[in-house]
Formats: C-alpha cells, structure tokens, sequence
C-alpha cells in the first residue's frame, strides 16, 4: 500500500521526503455535514482527525457515517468536542510518536474537561491497545479497523465510567452496505473501498496483523456507490485496496458462481459514466496483470497513472522482504506497461537502509531508479516494527547516518526524474478535472490531468469545481504544470 504522509493540523513537512509525497493535501479532514439536512442531533460534537494512508482516510467516512446516525455534529475545535477519535497509522515509527504528540495535547484538554471522550482508531489501535489504555492511560476507547460498527456500544460504555476496546479482526467485514460521509470539501473526488487486510506477509509491514487477511466486496456494491457518488457530482473515483491487483469475489446467482477479478471490476466501474474517471491503489508487482493495462488502454476514463512499489531495485533484498518478485519481474511489469499505454505515470515506493542492505544493493536501486525514470515516489528510511517478520529474524544493521545519507540519493534521484517527467507535458493541451482553487493563489484553479499531474491556470468566468477542462501548458515546476484555460470539455 503507499501510505501518503497527508498529516493533520495543517503542519509543514519537516523533511524534503514529505513535501515530495503530496504537499498538495495537508490539511485536517472532518466530518461533512449531512447533505440532506435530515439527521437528528444529540447536541454532542465530535472531532475526528484521520492520518496515514488512503485507506484510513476511507475508514474515517465510514466512522462519520455511523456516528452521525448516532446524532452526532461535528467541530473543528477539540475544545468543544465531546468525543476526539484519532484514525492513526503505524507504518512507520514517525507516525506513532506524531499521534502521541497530539494524544498528550488532547490529555491536557481532559483535565479541563473530564468529560471529553477520547479514542484511538486504526493500525495503531490494534497494535498498541494496552499501553494506550493501561499503562499510558492517553485514551478512554481503542477500536480496530474492523470493530467500527461498535463505536455506538463502546462509546456508551465509556460514559458509564468503563474503558471500551474492540480490536477484533474478521475474515468477513468490508462495510459493504454502510453510505460513507464525505470528508473531503471538493466535492470532485472520492475514495471507494474495494477490499479490506492483506494477505501478503511483506517482512517490514504490519499491515497483515493490524488489517487482517484479505477479503473483497461484492462488486455491485462497488458499483453502485460509484454511481451514487457521479450523481451526487463527484467527477473521480479511487478503488482502494492493499493490493488491488488480488481483488476477486465469488458469489452465487441462479446459474451457479460467478468470479470477478481485479480487471473486470475495473470494466464495471469505468461503464458507469465516460466522465467519471477512475483510479486505483495499490498494484503489486507479482499480481498485476496484462489483463488490467489492456482494461485501462480501453477506456479513456480510467487514468492512466500506476503506483506500482518496487521498495528496493536489487533482488535479494526484495527477498529478504518477502516482496514475491526479483528485480527483472519488476522490470517486465513495467516494460508491459509502457508497451500497453506508453503515456502512462508511474510512481513507487522505495525504502532504505532495509536489513542488511549493502552499498552495492543501495546502487542497483538508484540504476533501477534511473531505468525507469519515476513520475513520483514516496520515500523512506526503514523503521523496524514489532511483530514483523523482518524485527523476528534480521538485524536492523544499517545505522541510522547511512540510511539518511542514502535516501537523500534516493530522493535526489527522484527529484531529477520528477522534473524531467513533468517537462514531457510542456507545450501540450491537457484535460484537466478541476479540483478547486490553487492552494498558492486564489486566482488560479487547480486539477489533475489523466496522469495524476497536477495543473494551475488562471480561472475564468463560468467555471468550477468538476468541470472538465482544455489547458494548454506553457511551463511548469519540477512536479507542477502551468498553463491556459482553452475550452471546455463536454
């Protein structure tokens, strides 16, 4: 999965890695109000800050929607919240000690206000729930990501005085039939949860034990809310997964099973309308299939832009990482991608100082950097996490100097790669999907075109958010286009 560093509370990046990830979605994510102005309040108000990756944000629409049929409302300041719910990440150690920093902010608050409820949500939740509970006491509720549904019930036992938790995993739970509230404020785009755990046992990734295994959600479902979402406005899809590319769902009708996979569920999302695009996340090398590209060659609306992680570029360290594939299968897959739709994006994970990574496997990294020349990466240094197999059976060895010292390579790399990436759409009209306003200027609209880069131009009269767009590009930054608005795309 690629975890975007998108952080709350509107903090700055304090490294060139997290400004490169997406310094274009910062920014605290609450609960939208509800569009039909119907739903009944209780006069408590809650806070809920989600960070980590795409599917936490995803979750958190899932946790709005049963909370605001308990009659909940929603605020902006922890001062007046009643209940503060923390969707956290625990991907890396950063993560952890960022929500930690912000739980012993929200324990000053508690002493003022006895009453407050605060819990923990998420990855985090399931990995650490007794020492948030007993031993820090930093937090009155602990729910993983497949207790949800609880949230009524725990939360009532917490105002009779009792410390709740429910981190049960399922085999079963995908929220399959619970209408997520909208976080975002754009209104254009929106996350759909295709699947829920992982079954791949990557040795640095607690993903497995906090998520749980692998199941996938009916497909009509899917499709359905993909339809509901382009008539309520919304212009953009992203069918998240751990790991996309092992969708499958089997079902029964009156003549027998049915089987869906990964490539089919694209085709039935991209038929709900030619101008609802689609996107996805995440690929896995070892899964991805001929049978997608072609699915995405085929239809104009489904984006072409692919993050496929590759981690590391030399072969045994991607077996030391459990990753199920060698430097030359990665190669194929991208070799595939570039034959099926040359003008696709491609973007990736890298980490490194993993275990035992020698300078000569450091290099084959950035030769597989330069091969495939990246529109985007997100980077890091490896963080040993407890439970995973890589803390049971390497030694963390790299120090911590060398591993800097080579992801400032990694990123320096990247930035080269960016800038020359971005060049290529110079001097081209782009369609663009209008975002909103540029975060730099008021004047100026922001959107992306079909391959995740971001366009600025100055607004014109008549337009807004989720319309479609000509541009036409005359410069740029290393990872951002500027242009003129030429027409409007019907």
């Amino acid at each position: 999965m690629a975890y975007l560093c998108r952080y709350s509370f509107s903090k700055q990046p304090n490294t060139v890695e997290e400004k490169i990830i997406d310094e274009s979605r910062q920014g605290e994510y609450f609960m939208a109000p509800d569009p039909s102005g119907v739903r009944p309040t209780t006069g408590r108000k809650l806070l809920l800050e989600s960070y980590g990756c795409q599917m936490n944000f995803s979750d958190s629409e899932i946790v709005a929607s049963i909370l605001a049929g308990e009659g909940y409302s929603t605020t902006r300041d922890p001062e007046e919240a009643d209940l503060v719910l923390l969707n956290t990440c625990a991907i890396r150690d950063n993560a952890e000690q960022r929500i930690r920093g912000r739980l012993d902010y929200l324990r000053s608050i508690k002493r003022r206000k006895p009453h407050l409820t605060v819990g923990v949500l998420g990855c985090m939740a399931e990995r650490l729930r007794e020492k948030l509970l007993e031993e820090e006491k930093l937090v009155d509720l602990v729910v993983g990501p497949d207790a949800y549904r609880d949230l009524p019930n725990l939360i009532n036992r917490v105002e009779d005085g009792q410390k709740a938790v429910n981190v049960l995993l399922s085999r079963e739970e995908t929220y399959a039939e619970i209408a997520p509230l909208r976080l975002d404020t754009n209104g254009v785009t929106a996350f759909i949860s295709i699947m829920r755990g992982c079954d791949n046992m990557c040795s640095f990734c607690v993903v497995p034990f906090t998520r749980g295994r692998e199941r996938s959600r009916d497909p009509e479902s899917i499709v359905r809310e993909a339809q509901q979402l382009f008539e309520a406005g919304y212009r953009e899809v992203t069918l998240l997964g751990q790991n996309v590319d092992s969708y499958k769902w089997k079902g029964g009708n009156q003549d027998g099973d049915i089987l869906v996979n990964f490539a089919q569920l694209l085709e039935k999302v991209a038929r709900v309308h030619p101008r609802l695009r689609v996107r996805f996340s995440t690929s896995h090398p070892k899964d991805m299939t001929d049978e997608v590209l072609h699915t995405m060659a085929r239809h104009d609306n489904i984006c072409k832009y692919i993050h496929l992680p590759v981690q590391s570029g030399n072969s045994d360290v991607l077996k030391r990482m459990n990753r199920g594939y060698s430097r030359g299968w990665y190669l194929d897959r991208i070799a595939a991608i570039r034959r099926i739709m040359p003008t696709c994006a491609i973007s990736t994970d890298i980490i490194t100082g993993f275990c035992g990574e020698t300078e000569e496997e450091h290099q084959d990294t950035l030769s597989l950097m330069n091969e495939v020349q990246y529109d985007m990466a997100f980077m890091f240094k490896y963080s040993e996490r407890p439970k995973t197999l890589a803390e049971r059976k390497f030694e963390d060895d790299v120090p911590e100097e060398v591993k800097g010292r080579r992801l400032q390579q990694v990123i320096e790399a990247q930035m080269k790669s960016a800038a020359q990436r971005t060049k290529l759409y110079v001097g081209y009209d782009q369609e663009v999907l209008i975002e909103g306003t540029s975060k730099k200027s008021q004047e100026h609209f922001q959107g992306r075109n079909t391959q995740n880069v971001v366009v600025v131009f100055p607004k014109q009269e008549g337009l807004k958010p989720g319309d479609y767009v000509r541009v036409h590009t005359y410069g740029c930054t290393s990872v951002t286009l500027l242009g003129e608005y030429v027409a409007t795309v019907s």
